[in-house]
Protein backbone atom coordinates (compact mmCIF):
# COMPACT_ATOMS: atom_id res chain seq x y z
CA UNK A 1 0.00 0.00 0.00
CA UNK A 2 0.91 3.64 -0.40
CA UNK A 3 0.55 5.07 3.10
CA UNK A 4 0.56 8.69 4.27
CA UNK A 5 1.57 9.04 7.92
CA UNK A 6 1.03 12.43 9.55
CA UNK A 7 3.21 13.20 12.56
CA UNK A 8 5.69 10.72 11.10
CA UNK A 9 8.78 12.19 12.76
CA UNK A 10 7.23 11.91 16.19
CA UNK A 11 7.56 9.15 18.76
CA UNK A 12 4.74 6.84 17.66
CA UNK A 13 4.75 7.98 14.04
CA UNK A 14 8.34 6.95 13.46
CA UNK A 15 7.65 3.45 14.77
CA UNK A 16 4.60 3.18 12.51
CA UNK A 17 6.72 4.22 9.51
CA UNK A 18 9.41 1.70 10.44
CA UNK A 19 6.89 -1.15 10.65
CA UNK A 20 5.17 -0.17 7.40
CA UNK A 21 8.48 -0.21 5.53
CA UNK A 22 9.41 -3.58 7.03
CA UNK A 23 6.12 -4.94 5.69
CA UNK A 24 6.85 -3.69 2.19
CA UNK A 25 4.61 -0.61 1.97
CA UNK A 26 5.48 2.76 0.46
CA UNK A 27 5.51 5.52 3.09
CA UNK A 28 4.93 9.24 2.68
CA UNK A 29 5.96 10.77 5.99
CA UNK A 30 4.41 14.18 6.68
CA UNK A 31 5.58 16.28 9.64
CA UNK A 32 6.26 19.96 10.29
CA UNK A 33 9.05 19.08 12.80
CA UNK A 34 7.55 21.37 15.44
CA UNK A 35 7.82 18.55 17.99
CA UNK A 36 9.04 15.60 15.93
CA UNK A 37 12.65 15.24 14.82
CA UNK A 38 14.40 13.83 11.76
CA UNK A 39 16.57 11.89 14.19
CA UNK A 40 13.61 9.56 14.69
CA UNK A 41 13.67 8.77 10.97
CA UNK A 42 17.42 8.16 10.73
CA UNK A 43 17.12 4.37 10.60
CA UNK A 44 15.14 4.41 7.35
CA UNK A 45 15.49 7.90 5.86
CA UNK A 46 17.33 6.45 2.83
CA UNK A 47 14.87 3.60 2.26
CA UNK A 48 13.80 3.58 -1.43
CA UNK A 49 10.11 3.38 -0.46
CA UNK A 50 10.27 6.27 2.00
CA UNK A 51 9.64 9.96 1.30
CA UNK A 52 9.71 12.75 3.87
CA UNK A 53 7.48 15.80 3.43
CA UNK A 54 7.90 18.81 5.71
CA UNK A 55 4.41 20.29 5.93
CA UNK A 56 1.90 21.58 8.48
CA UNK A 57 -1.57 19.98 8.64
CA UNK A 58 -3.04 23.43 9.26
CA UNK A 59 -2.17 24.34 5.65
CA UNK A 60 -5.16 22.71 3.93
CA UNK A 61 -4.38 23.66 0.35
CA UNK A 62 -0.74 22.66 0.69
CA UNK A 63 -1.25 19.22 2.20
CA UNK A 64 -4.11 18.09 -0.05
CA UNK A 65 -1.70 17.60 -2.96
CA UNK A 66 0.15 14.87 -1.04
CA UNK A 67 -2.94 12.63 -0.79
CA UNK A 68 -3.03 11.81 -4.49
CA UNK A 69 -2.68 8.07 -5.03
CA UNK A 70 -2.63 7.30 -1.29
CA UNK A 71 -4.33 4.09 -0.09
CA UNK A 72 -4.11 4.48 3.69
CA UNK A 73 -3.87 7.54 5.94
CA UNK A 74 -2.59 7.12 9.50
CA UNK A 75 -3.17 10.40 11.30
CA UNK A 76 -0.88 10.92 14.30
CA UNK A 77 0.00 14.61 13.93
CA UNK A 78 -1.10 16.81 16.81
CA UNK A 79 -0.20 18.72 19.93
CA UNK A 80 0.27 16.84 23.21
CA UNK A 81 0.96 17.64 26.90
CA UNK A 82 -1.38 19.06 29.48
CA UNK A 83 0.06 22.37 30.71
CA UNK A 84 0.70 23.91 27.27
CA UNK A 85 -2.87 23.04 26.30
CA UNK A 86 -4.15 24.96 29.34
CA UNK A 87 -1.98 27.95 28.48
CA UNK A 88 -2.44 27.83 24.67
CA UNK A 89 -5.91 26.42 23.97
CA UNK A 90 -6.23 28.20 20.61
CA UNK A 91 -3.11 26.50 19.27
CA UNK A 92 -4.31 23.08 20.42
CA UNK A 93 -7.71 23.62 18.84
CA UNK A 94 -6.13 24.81 15.61
CA UNK A 95 -3.82 21.80 15.27
CA UNK A 96 -5.81 18.96 16.85
CA UNK A 97 -9.26 19.93 15.57
CA UNK A 98 -8.84 22.12 12.47
CA UNK A 99 -5.77 20.15 11.41
CA UNK A 100 -7.70 16.89 11.69
CA UNK A 101 -10.54 18.40 9.64
CA UNK A 102 -8.02 19.32 6.92
CA UNK A 103 -6.60 15.80 6.84
CA UNK A 104 -10.10 14.29 6.71
CA UNK A 105 -11.18 16.54 3.86
CA UNK A 106 -8.08 15.71 1.83
CA UNK A 107 -8.60 11.99 2.48
CA UNK A 108 -12.26 12.22 1.43
CA UNK A 109 -11.42 14.17 -1.71
CA UNK A 110 -8.88 11.57 -2.83
CA UNK A 111 -10.97 8.51 -1.99
CA UNK A 112 -8.52 6.83 0.38
CA UNK A 113 -9.20 3.21 1.34
CA UNK A 114 -8.46 3.43 5.09
CA UNK A 115 -8.16 6.24 7.64
CA UNK A 116 -6.87 5.55 11.16
CA UNK A 117 -6.87 8.28 13.81
CA UNK A 118 -4.73 8.41 16.96
CA UNK A 119 -7.09 9.30 19.80
CA UNK A 120 -6.18 9.59 23.48
CA UNK A 121 -7.39 7.74 26.55
CA UNK A 122 -7.06 11.06 28.38
CA UNK A 123 -10.42 11.92 26.86
CA UNK A 124 -12.03 9.51 29.35
CA UNK A 125 -10.98 11.93 32.10
CA UNK A 126 -11.52 10.24 35.45
CA UNK A 127 -13.50 7.13 34.49
CA UNK A 128 -16.27 5.65 36.59
CA UNK A 129 -15.14 2.04 36.09
CA UNK A 130 -12.05 -0.06 35.36
CA UNK A 131 -11.02 -1.56 33.07
CA UNK A 132 -12.52 1.24 31.02
CA UNK A 133 -14.45 0.18 27.94
CA UNK A 134 -15.17 2.14 24.78
CA UNK A 135 -18.72 2.64 26.06
CA UNK A 136 -17.49 4.85 28.92
CA UNK A 137 -18.37 8.52 28.74
CA UNK A 138 -15.74 10.93 27.44
CA UNK A 139 -15.11 13.47 30.23
CA UNK A 140 -11.99 15.46 29.25
CA UNK A 141 -10.40 17.39 32.09
CA UNK A 142 -8.16 19.76 30.10
CA UNK A 143 -7.94 21.23 26.57
CA UNK A 144 -5.53 18.61 25.19
CA UNK A 145 -7.96 15.80 26.04
CA UNK A 146 -10.89 17.85 24.77
CA UNK A 147 -9.30 18.57 21.38
CA UNK A 148 -8.34 14.91 20.91
CA UNK A 149 -11.94 13.92 21.64
CA UNK A 150 -13.19 16.53 19.18
CA UNK A 151 -10.81 15.21 16.55
CA UNK A 152 -12.15 11.71 17.10
CA UNK A 153 -15.73 12.95 16.85
CA UNK A 154 -14.91 14.47 13.48
CA UNK A 155 -13.36 11.22 12.25
CA UNK A 156 -16.30 9.07 13.31
CA UNK A 157 -18.77 11.61 11.92
CA UNK A 158 -17.01 11.60 8.54
CA UNK A 159 -17.24 7.80 8.57
CA UNK A 160 -21.00 8.05 9.21
CA UNK A 161 -21.95 10.90 6.88
CA UNK A 162 -19.42 10.57 4.06
CA UNK A 163 -18.78 6.81 4.37
CA UNK A 164 -15.08 7.50 4.88
CA UNK A 165 -13.53 4.12 5.83
CA UNK A 166 -12.22 5.43 9.14
CA UNK A 167 -11.75 4.30 12.71
CA UNK A 168 -10.11 5.64 15.86
CA UNK A 169 -7.62 4.09 18.26
CA UNK A 170 -7.68 5.38 21.84
CA UNK A 171 -4.11 5.02 23.07
CA UNK A 172 -3.24 4.38 26.72
CA UNK A 173 0.09 5.64 28.18
CA UNK A 174 2.42 4.78 25.31
CA UNK A 175 6.13 4.44 26.12
CA UNK A 176 9.26 3.21 24.39
CA UNK A 177 12.38 4.29 22.47
CA UNK A 178 12.23 7.64 20.62
CA UNK A 179 9.73 9.11 23.07
CA UNK A 180 10.15 12.87 23.21
CA UNK A 181 13.09 14.10 25.26
CA UNK A 182 12.48 17.84 25.06
CA UNK A 183 9.71 20.34 25.59
CA UNK A 184 7.15 20.68 28.35
CA UNK A 185 7.00 18.63 31.52
CA UNK A 186 5.15 15.50 30.54
CA UNK A 187 5.29 11.71 30.43
CA UNK A 188 6.67 9.95 33.48
CA UNK A 189 9.16 7.73 31.62
CA UNK A 190 11.04 10.66 30.10
CA UNK A 191 11.10 12.51 33.42
CA UNK A 192 12.37 9.48 35.33
CA UNK A 193 15.03 8.42 32.79
CA UNK A 194 16.58 11.90 32.61
CA UNK A 195 16.63 12.09 36.41
CA UNK A 196 18.18 8.63 36.75
CA UNK A 197 20.85 9.43 34.15
CA UNK A 198 21.86 12.50 36.16
CA UNK A 199 21.81 10.64 39.48
CA UNK A 200 18.87 12.65 40.81
CA UNK A 201 15.93 11.25 42.81
CA UNK A 202 12.86 10.26 40.83
CA UNK A 203 9.94 12.64 41.46
CA UNK A 204 6.87 10.54 42.23
CA UNK A 205 3.53 12.35 42.10
CA UNK A 206 1.34 11.69 45.15
CA UNK A 207 2.20 8.47 46.94
CA UNK A 208 2.94 6.56 43.73
CA UNK A 209 0.03 4.17 44.18
CA UNK A 210 -1.69 5.52 41.06
CA UNK A 211 -1.57 3.00 38.22
CA UNK A 212 -1.15 3.45 34.49
CA UNK A 213 -1.81 1.18 31.53
CA UNK A 214 1.74 1.45 30.14
CA UNK A 215 1.66 0.20 26.52
CA UNK A 216 4.86 -0.40 24.55
CA UNK A 217 5.21 1.58 21.35
CA UNK A 218 5.83 -1.37 18.99
CA UNK A 219 2.59 -2.94 20.19
CA UNK A 220 0.84 0.35 19.42
CA UNK A 221 2.41 0.50 15.93
CA UNK A 222 1.14 -3.01 15.27
CA UNK A 223 -2.35 -1.91 16.31
CA UNK A 224 -2.31 0.85 13.68
CA UNK A 225 -1.29 -1.60 10.95
CA UNK A 226 -3.95 -4.08 12.05
CA UNK A 227 -6.54 -1.29 11.97
CA UNK A 228 -5.46 -0.19 8.49
CA UNK A 229 -5.69 -3.76 7.17
CA UNK A 230 -9.17 -4.31 8.59
CA UNK A 231 -12.56 -3.42 7.17
CA UNK A 232 -13.88 -2.05 10.49
CA UNK A 233 -15.35 1.44 10.11
CA UNK A 234 -16.86 4.08 12.34
CA UNK A 235 -15.60 2.55 15.58
CA UNK A 236 -13.35 3.68 18.43
CA UNK A 237 -11.09 0.99 19.89
CA UNK A 238 -8.95 1.00 23.04
CA UNK A 239 -5.26 0.16 22.70
CA UNK A 240 -3.76 -0.93 26.02
CA UNK A 241 -1.38 -3.41 27.57
CA UNK A 242 -3.98 -5.62 29.22
CA UNK A 243 -2.83 -4.59 32.70
CA UNK A 244 -1.90 -1.56 34.79
CA UNK A 245 1.12 -0.81 36.96
CA UNK A 246 1.82 1.64 39.76
CA UNK A 247 4.22 4.53 39.32
CA UNK A 248 5.98 3.34 42.47
CA UNK A 249 6.54 -0.07 40.84
CA UNK A 250 8.03 1.69 37.80
CA UNK A 251 10.39 3.61 40.09
CA UNK A 252 11.43 0.35 41.76
CA UNK A 253 12.15 -1.27 38.38
CA UNK A 254 14.27 1.71 37.34
CA UNK A 255 16.07 1.76 40.67
CA UNK A 256 17.59 4.61 42.67
CA UNK A 257 16.31 7.19 45.13
CA UNK A 258 12.91 8.79 44.87
CA UNK A 259 10.98 11.64 46.46
CA UNK A 260 7.28 12.52 46.52
CA UNK A 261 5.65 15.67 45.11
CA UNK A 262 2.02 16.86 45.44
CA UNK A 263 -0.76 14.96 43.71
CA UNK A 264 -2.24 16.89 40.78
CA UNK A 265 -5.91 17.67 40.16
CA UNK A 266 -7.69 16.17 37.17
CA UNK A 267 -5.51 13.06 37.02
CA UNK A 268 -7.13 9.64 37.42
CA UNK A 269 -5.85 7.28 40.08
CA UNK A 270 -5.95 4.55 37.46
CA UNK A 271 -5.84 4.15 33.68
CA UNK A 272 -6.68 0.64 32.55
CA UNK A 273 -8.05 -0.21 29.12
CA UNK A 274 -10.66 -2.83 28.44
CA UNK A 275 -9.12 -4.30 25.26
CA UNK A 276 -11.64 -7.06 24.57
CA UNK A 277 -13.13 -5.22 21.59
CA UNK A 278 -9.86 -4.68 19.71
CA UNK A 279 -8.85 -8.28 20.39
CA UNK A 280 -12.16 -9.44 18.98
CA UNK A 281 -12.42 -7.27 15.85
CA UNK A 282 -8.75 -6.84 14.91
CA UNK A 283 -7.24 -9.97 16.48
CA UNK A 284 -4.66 -7.69 18.12
CA UNK A 285 -2.90 -8.36 21.41
CA UNK A 286 0.11 -6.66 23.04
CA UNK A 287 3.32 -8.68 23.05
CA UNK A 288 5.82 -6.69 25.16
CA UNK A 289 5.51 -7.13 28.93
CA UNK A 290 5.95 -4.09 31.17
CA UNK A 291 9.10 -5.51 32.76
CA UNK A 292 10.61 -6.25 29.34
CA UNK A 293 9.70 -2.78 28.13
CA UNK A 294 11.38 -1.13 31.13
CA UNK A 295 14.56 -3.11 30.41
CA UNK A 296 14.51 -1.85 26.82
CA UNK A 297 14.12 1.72 28.05
CA UNK A 298 17.03 1.34 30.46
CA UNK A 299 19.20 -0.05 27.66
CA UNK A 300 18.60 3.16 25.67
CA UNK A 301 18.89 5.56 28.61
CA UNK A 302 21.66 7.56 26.91
CA UNK A 303 19.02 8.85 24.50
CA UNK A 304 17.90 11.07 27.40
CA UNK A 305 21.35 12.64 27.89
CA UNK A 306 20.18 15.97 26.43
CA UNK A 307 16.66 15.86 27.90
CA UNK A 308 15.57 18.51 30.42
CA UNK A 309 16.17 17.35 33.98
CA UNK A 310 13.17 18.05 36.18
CA UNK A 311 13.39 18.65 39.91
CA UNK A 312 10.64 19.11 42.48
CA UNK A 313 11.17 22.89 42.27
CA UNK A 314 11.09 23.14 38.47
CA UNK A 315 8.06 20.83 38.30
CA UNK A 316 6.25 23.05 40.79
CA UNK A 317 6.92 26.07 38.61
CA UNK A 318 6.01 24.29 35.36
CA UNK A 319 2.69 22.98 36.69
CA UNK A 320 1.31 26.10 38.38
CA UNK A 321 -1.19 26.64 35.58
CA UNK A 322 -2.32 23.05 36.07
CA UNK A 323 -3.09 23.59 39.75
CA UNK A 324 -4.56 27.04 39.17
CA UNK A 325 -7.05 26.06 36.47
CA UNK A 326 -7.81 22.43 37.31
CA UNK A 327 -7.58 22.63 41.08
CA UNK A 328 -10.70 24.71 41.64
CA UNK A 329 -12.99 22.32 39.78
CA UNK A 330 -11.84 19.43 42.01
CA UNK A 331 -11.88 21.33 45.31
CA UNK A 332 -15.32 20.05 46.26
CA UNK A 333 -14.85 16.47 45.05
Amino acid sequence: MRVLVTGAAGFIGSHVCDLLLREGHTVLALDDLSTGTERNLAGFIDHPEFQFICADIRERQLIRTYFHGVDWVIHLAGRSDIVPSIEQPEDYFDVNVNGTLNVLQAAKEHGIQRFVYAASSSSYGIPDSYPTSEQAALQPEYPYALTKAMGEELVLHWAKVYQLPALSLRLFNVYGPRSRTSGAYGAVFGVFLAQKLKGLPLTIVGDGSQTRDFTFVTDVANAFIAAARSNICGRALNVGSGNHYSVLYLAQLLGGEHIFIPKRPGEPDCTFADTRLIQQVLDWKPKVSFEEGVKIMLSSIQDWSDAPVWTAESIDKATRSWFTHLGSQHADR
